[in-house]
């Protein structure tokens, strides 16, 4: 049976006061939860009924799994149709990056991305296509709501996630920047080379000005139809899909 401590520690985790206070994060369904015991976080905890249990196969022993019955797991669940297991993982600590790792590849920026639904969409795209590295503004949403973290079905398991000044990153690493733009040169023309930044701007107000200083390359999805804009995670995944195909179009 759940305790009010253990019960209380998990809902709060909503919260990034709290995921930040605690060093962790939960991470719901069977699918997900197994992407994650198969990569290098660390598994804290696990709660999962009986049904859930069955689903997950012989887990490794020192994953700490705690039995609970469906009504239990209601008060612990984030999800209108709860899964059955939940699992709480410690946040990955915070390391000095090596930029020099970006320069043989294709990189995404997002500056202040708001909506979980588009960031964990945007990761799950990102694995999809072979990019390893998302670098977020400070006031992009945590990767690690778990609103995001349910989006990425999993891929947040392997996509490196890194947060920073835009400003101070992008003339720290000196790579060429194509910015997502309602005006600009056509996707289909423009030359994305072997490395660079792909830049992709906030939901409502797209790129802020002082990021807007920093495109060398003002890039546009031609529109045909009506619409006033793309989302931007479906943009997102137009840019991943080009820049994928050029590269596979190469010996």
């Amino acid at each position: 049976m759940l305790s009010k401590a253990q019960i209380s520690l998990i809902t709060s985790l909503q919260h990034k006061k709290f995921r930040k206070q605690h060093g962790l994060f939960s991470v719901e369904g069977v699918k997900s939860i197994l992407e994650f015991i198969h990569s290098n976080y660390h598994i804290h905890s696990l709660y999962a009924t009986a049904e859930a249990r069955t689903k997950m196969g012989n887990l490794p022993q020192n994953i700490k799994c705690i039995d609970v019955d469906t009504h239990e797991f209601q008060k612990i669940s984030n999800l209108t149709t709860p899964q059955g297991a939940l699992a709480l993982l410690r946040l990955p600590e915070e390391t000095a990056f090596d930029w020099t790792e970006l320069r043989q590849e294709h990189s995404l920026v997002l500056d202040d991305i708001q909506d979980p639904g588009n960031l964990g969409t945007i990761i799950r795209t990102a694995e999809w296509f072979g990019i390893q590295h998302i670098i977020c503004s400070i006031g992009t949403v945590d990767a690690f709501n778990p609103k995001v973290v349910q989006a990425t079905m999993g891929s947040l398991a392997r996509v490196k996630i890194w947060y920073t000044s835009l400003t101070g990153f992008i003339d720290q690493v000196q790579l060429p920047t194509y910015g997502a733009l309602l005006h600009g040169t056509s996707i289909y023309h423009t030359d994305f080379g072997k490395a660079g930044l792909i830049v992709m701007g906030n939901e409502g107000n797209g790129l802020s000005s002082d990021i807007l200083e920093k495109v060398d390359h003002a890039v546009t999805i031609p529109r045909i139809g009506e619409a006033e804009s793309l989302n931007v995670a479906v943009a997102t995944t137009i840019f991943c899909s080009e820049i994928a195909r050029r590269k596979l179009q190469k010996p």
